[in-house]
């Protein structure tokens, strides 16, 4: 494959992997919530009946998920992309 069409392949290629590592990261962490957190569901920041610690560590371990999640797919993208430019 020349220079010029994997560069137009790379960017389709590349948002996509962007949403499906966020929808990956968003489930992923859902599951998580499920067996550490006391709710079923992730508080929301914005309610305050619950706890700044529930809310703090929620949020810290939804960003941890997500940036390992991320990279993740990220990391297989570029993999993928390489397999089929190379």
């Amino acid at each position: 494959m020349n220079k010029t069409a994997a560069k137009a392949l790379y960017k389709p290629l590349s948002m996509a992997t962007s949403v499906l590592g966020g929808v990956l990261a968003g489930v992923a962490f859902r599951q998580v919530w499920k067996r550490v957190g006391e709710d079923e569901q992730a508080p929301d920041p914005k309610d305050l009946s619950r706890t700044n610690r529930e809310v703090l560590i929620a949020a810290a371990l939804q960003g941890a998920v997500f940036a390992v999640v991320k990279a993740a797919v990220d990391r297989a993208g570029e993999r993928g992309f390489r397999a089929i430019t190379h």
